[in-house]
Formats: C-alpha cells, structure tokens, sequence
C-alpha cells in the first residue's frame, strides 16, 4: 500500500481545499486500438478522439455540450425530481449508497442531462446520457429527463437531438424501470406530431432496453465510429443460436450496412453534421458565409 498516495496527499488536498479534477493521475492514457499513449491535454484537444488510430474516446457531458453549443453556452435544463430507491434495492452495496456515489462523481442527478441552446445559429435542445453514472442505465429519473427535454423542445418549437449511451435498463428499479420505455416513446410521439426533428446519436455503447425503446425511434439515426450498437450482447447472442457472428456485428459501420444507421459520422464532423439535418428537416437552409437563414420552398 502506498500511504504517500493514498493517505498524505488527499489529506493535504482536504487541508489546502484542493479540488480534485477528473483527470487521470498519470496525465496519460492508452489507445485501446493501437496502444500508443496520448497525453491528456493532446487527446482532449482532440476531441477525445485517439490521433493514430481514430478510436473515439469516451467524452464526458459537459464536453459533449461545448462541442455542440455554440461557444459552449446553453442553459441547462432541471432535472424533475424522481423517487429514490422504490423497491429498496440492496445488492452488494444499497442502492441508495449506490446512487449517492454516483451523483457525487458525476456532479449530475442522474444518467441523462440536457440542455437547451444554440448549434451553428439554429436553437435546439440536447440531451446526453452519461454512461458513467451507473453505465448509463434508464430508470426513473431517466426517463423523467427525457420527456421533460422532449416537451420543452416542443414548447420552443425547435429540434431534440440525444446522444445515447447506456447499458440498458437499471435493474435496481426493476419494472419501473422497464416502464420508462413505453413512456419515453410516447413523449418521441409528442415531438412527431409537433412535427419537430427528433436526431439520435448512438455513441459506444447503445444496448439493452435502451436500444429496444427512444435509441431507435429517431427521424435520423447518427452514429460515431465503431461503437457497439444492439441489444444482447454478441456472446449471448452466439450462445443462443450456436453459430459464429460475422466480424464488425454490432458495430457502427456494420449497421449502416445493413439499413440500421444512417451515416456513421467522426466526431470531429458532428456538429455541423447535426446542425444541417436539423435544418433540413425544419425546411431551413443556411446562407454560405453568412449564416443566415432562408426558409425552403
């Protein structure tokens, strides 16, 4: 045990008010694809996106929104307040516990936060599941952010766009978790019969419920490079019908082969990839140069 780290040094950074950033201590992280090192600072400039191999790295949500917003400005829209804990849930550890530490790490009351400002001059609403917290599992108070983000979408008549991550269900609220399901679909319809743009983002990993409910209900399905994309996992799967999956099953790229996604998108492209759907699909165009918006015929 290595009392210097692990006792001296927090205690002198709780006496000094030192606040921890999430950074890794050794400022250097490993590209999974090729195994090169990547200075953090070098790998966050890059938009978490690996240099040599283009592996994408997990992003965390306050990045994701100041890569999309505009100057990174938007106003984050209040999560609704769920009930903790219904089923009192205990596992190895209390679920209550479980969720405290979470929200503690995520400085976020749950998986999904969203926020509402402007991309490339057009306003919109953004929602990102964090898979983080708990492996970005839907439970209750999940599934109460993403309607409340859909239907005040509607009130500002404007798109909703979400980036997916998640796990699946959150097994500690059993079946009201199961249940965000069928309600986040419906709130899906809300925005389809405003006749408002509803984009999703898959982004590594999109399983589980999840995949089975709002993760594929998009008027347009985006997804970033090679990320895992389905419902049961590949071994599971391959145990099930005995037989070998195809390489790249349940990937982006393979997806879009088979009429699953609709483009596979680098991240460095997202924004305005996102930005001119959107636009499109409010039958808007952009000027060149100027910005401007002109309304379709």
């Amino acid at each position: 045990m290595n009392w210097i780290k692990n006792f001296v040094r927090p205690r002198i950074r709780s006496i000094l008010g030192v606040v921890r950033r999430e950074v890794p201590e050794n400022m250097w992280i490993k590209d999974p694809d090729s195994g090169q090192m990547v200075f953090f600072k070098d790998l966050e400039a890059n938009q978490f996106v690996f240099p040599g191999s283009d592996h994408h790295h997990r992003v965390p949500v306050a990045t994701r929104f100041s890569l999309m917003f505009d100057g990174g400005v938007f106003e984050p829209l209040p999560a609704p307040t769920a009930t903790i804990d219904p089923l009192k849930f205990r596992a190895e550890k209390k679920y209550t516990d479980q969720l405290k530490d979470a929200k503690a790490k995520a400085a976020a009351e749950d998986s999904v936060q969203a926020g509402f400002g402007t991309v490339n001059d057009q306003p919109m609403v953004i929602a990102v599941q964090d898979m983080g917290f708990i492996g970005g599992s839907l439970g209750m108070a999940a599934g109460d952010a993403i309607i409340a983000a859909m239907r005040f979408a509607v009130s500002k008549r404007c798109p909703f766009v979400i980036f997916v991550a998640s796990g699946g269900a959150r097994m500690q609220e059993g079946i009201l978790s199961l249940m965000q399901l069928p309600r986040t679909t419906i709130a899906v319809q809300e925005l389809r019969e405003a006749k408002l743009p509803y984009i999703v983002v898959l982004t590594n990993p999109t399983t589980g419920g999840v995949t089975a409910s709002y993760a594929m209900l998009g008027d347009v399905h985006l997804a970033e490079p090679n990320a895992i994309i389905g419902f049961a996992g590949q071994r599971v799967i391959e145990q099930t019908i005995r037989e070998k999956l195809p390489a790249g099953f349940q990937r982006s790229e393979y997806l879009k082969a088979h009429g699953m996604v609709d483009m596979v998108i680098h991240r460095h492209d997202m924004k305005a990839t996102v930005s001119r759907i959107a636009r499109l699909l409010m039958k808007q165009d952009a000027k060149v140069m100027t910005g401007a918006l002109v309304p379709v015929a």
